[in-house]
């Protein structure tokens, strides 16, 4: 494994404790937010997400546009994707996250507030997703990966609009301008949120996360001997990648994914004992701890079918705007909705 300069390690772990830190304050979460829309009426949740992917569109196409980075080097805007299995590993990790009561992000910052449910969350993520990116359940990916795989020559929205003619420039500028705007639009029209300060500095802080992990991996990381990967939030794979380095540490190098987890962690729980919320929390019942460990585990398989989760897709990957994010996020939300709102959808046992 190539090295990754320790400034790219620094600036990680400090992206980790904000997130940790406001996460816990605020309350983000993909989970919580669909929820409290779609069955209690509440939109503000919601809207600080929008708000955040807002400012994540338009911190990142900004570092795109202006050559601080080339998003083209992340996996997200890649020409040979599974369609399919992006699909359905986003519907996975949707009904998965519902099921656990949270999602990958949202459990580990509960983590450290204490609640040991997150644990059994964290650690079940971790496992099946190293199963689906390496273990047993691996080669049944890698077939799938095979034989639904496709090449596209249009991989994003702006790469859609400048193959109608436009310029390249012109249609980030534009693709990015007007997601956003409609984004921004959706997010402030509510007066509830407009009257959430709280909620709307969430939205911001979190939404800059994006654009600052792809500067520290793009520029700072930007080696011509040892680059670094070029990425940003996520955290299904840096999950199982953290706690593979934990138990097998002697040989191993840290990445960027596994100073963020770590700072998460720790930025949650020094908050929490500032702030008089760290409380050590767990099941009720059986029958919520199988439920728990059933949705981490669709999480787990999910993540690592569509490469990414609530965070790593829902933000950090729309923020390139690039066509199989989209895709992954529609699954993410279809199977939200599917455990939200269906027949036989899933009603919480536990608040978050």
């Amino acid at each position: 494994m190539t090295p990754i300069p320790n400034i790219v390690l620094v600036a990680g772990f400090l992206i980790g404790l904000v997130f940790g830190a406001v996460g816990l304050v605020s309350g983000f979460c993909l989970t919580s937010g669909l929820r409290h829309w779609w069955t209690q009426g509440d939109g503000r949740m919601i809207r600080c997400f929008a708000l955040a992917l807002a400012v994540a569109i338009a911190g990142t196409q900004m570092l795109a546009a202006s050559g601080f980075i080339d998003l083209g080097q992340s996996i997200y805007l890649q020409p040979s994707f599974s369609a399919p299995l992006m699909l359905f590993g986003g519907v996975l990790f949707g009904y998965g996250m519902v099921a656990a009561n949270a999602c990958a992000s949202r459990a580990l910052v509960l983590l450290g507030r204490g609640n040991l449910r997150s644990l059994v969350v964290v650690i079940t993520v971790a496992v099946t997703a190293q199963m689906t990116l390496k273990g047993l359940i691996a080669p049944l990916r890698i077939a799938l990966l095979h034989w639904s795989e496709t090449t596209l020559h249009v991989i994003s929205v702006p790469a859609l609009l400048a193959a109608s003619g436009l310029n390249e420039s012109l249609a980030r500028l534009l693709a990015a301008a007007t997601i956003s705007a409609i984004l921004l639009v959706f997010a402030l029209a509510y007066a509830p949120f407009r009257q959430s300060r709280g909620q709307i500095a969430a939205g911001v802080a979190i939404g800059l996360l994006i654009p600052a992990g792809w500067l520290a991996t793009g520029y700072l990381g930007a080696d011509a001997f040892e680059p670094a990967p070029v990425a940003s939030l996520t955290f299904v794979a840096p999950i199982a990648d953290t706690l593979q380095y934990v138990m097998f540490s002697t040989g191993s190098t840290l990445n960027f994914g596994i100073v963020i987890v770590s700072g998460v962690l720790i930025g949650s729980f020094f908050t929490a004992l500032m702030t008089r919320r760290f409380q050590m929390e767990g099941y009720s019942s059986q029958r919520q701890m199988l439920r728990s460990i059933g949705g981490a585990a669709l999480m787990g398989c999910g993540g690592a079918l569509d490469y990414g989760c609530s965070i790593g897709q829902g933000l950090t990957g729309l923020s390139t705007l690039a066509v199989s994010s989209v895709l992954a996020a529609t699954g993410i939300l279809l199977g939200a909705a599917a455990a939200l709102r269906s027949p036989v959808r899933i009603t919480a046992l536990a608040s978050a």
